[in-house]
């Protein structure tokens, strides 16, 4: 299964660099556009075969038939609507408005669906949770693309907040983990492991912010924006949020999958699952980011 993850990971790497550090941003946006059909397709599969639950009454809820043409259509139309939203929007929003309702979207919609836990989003009506997904994968393509538009030293350092996080989380939780953070939705999420995530994420904007400083790069990393518009103080706090925003979209994939039954999203990245499996925490901090680096 190593090896499997490794030569996936090298495959993903070997397509995602040359379109991330291409001379102009369409082969980054179409790329993402690939990503985020691929993954409306999983967010409908996932919303269309839910275990049985009980309903409000008691009875018995019975599954939704998983709808093959369904799920394909899904992709498509989210495909469709980042297009058009590229043609006629090619620059993306022009304020921060939009990705602060987007940041709040998430942080008061995710508050509730994890305390609602798997049993409460899937007691949510099946169109609900389809639009939900599909706006939410749209949001993040915009930001991808205007993250991309404004620079590649800022994209990258907004996707090396999730990496960061991620992998800080995992040898800070196997070392130190002891309480759970969400047993009913991942169990082997640690609060320690939360913690060792924010503090690498720290870490990694001072960094960063001292390699702004001593190299000429092609734009500011979200680091050194926030660091100039903030402060020290209060842009380490706004990391500390992003790791913590990272924390609440993988809490949330994995909320959807156990509503569903699912191990993974799908399989179509060998040793990996799904690219939702992949995407999941960026999707609340790539709108958030923006927001922020707007200030």
């Amino acid at each position: 299964m190593l090896r499997l993850r490794v030569i996936t990971a090298l495959a993903l790497m070997a397509v995602l660099l040359p379109a991330l550090f291409a001379p102009g941003p369409l082969p980054f946006a179409l790329l993402a556009l690939a990503a985020v059909s691929a993954a409306g397709w999983e967010w409908a599969r996932l919303n269309t075969m839910h275990a049985e639950h009980p309903g409000a009454q008691g009875q018995t809820v019975r599954p939704p038939v998983d709808n093959a043409a369904w799920s394909l259509g899904s992709g498509a139309i989210l495909a469709v609507a980042c297009l058009a939203t590229g043609y006629w929007w090619p620059g993306g929003p022009g304020g921060s408005g939009l990705w602060w309702v987007a940041a709040t979207l998430w942080i008061v919609g995710g508050t509730w669906a994890l305390r609602a836990g798997p049993a409460g989003w899937g007691r949510q009506p099946v169109a609900l949770r389809w639009l939900l997904g599909l706006v939410l994968l749209w949001l993040a393509w915009l930001a991808m693309v205007q993250a991309r538009t404004l620079g590649i030293n800022f994209l990258l350092s907004i996707l090396c907040v999730v990496w960061a996080a991620d992998i800080a989380a995992y040898f800070g939780g196997r070392a130190f983990g002891r309480r759970k953070l969400a047993p009913s939705i991942s169990p082997g999420k640690s609060w320690e492991g939360v913690y060792a995530g924010v503090l690498g994420v720290l870490v990694l904007a001072q960094l960063w912010i001292n390699a702004d400083a001593r190299w000429t790069l092609d734009s500011p990393s979200l680091f050194t924006l926030l660091d100039r518009h903030l402060g020290t103080a209060l842009s380490m706090l706004a990391c500390a949020a992003l790791a913590g925003l990272s924390v609440m979209g993988d809490l949330f994939e994995s909320l959807v999958k156990r509503s569903a039954g699912a191990k993974d999203s799908s399989a179509l990245l060998p040793g990996h699952g799904g690219v939702l499996d992949r995407i999941d925490a960026l999707l609340p901090v790539l709108p958030a980011a923006l927001a922020l680096a707007m200030l």
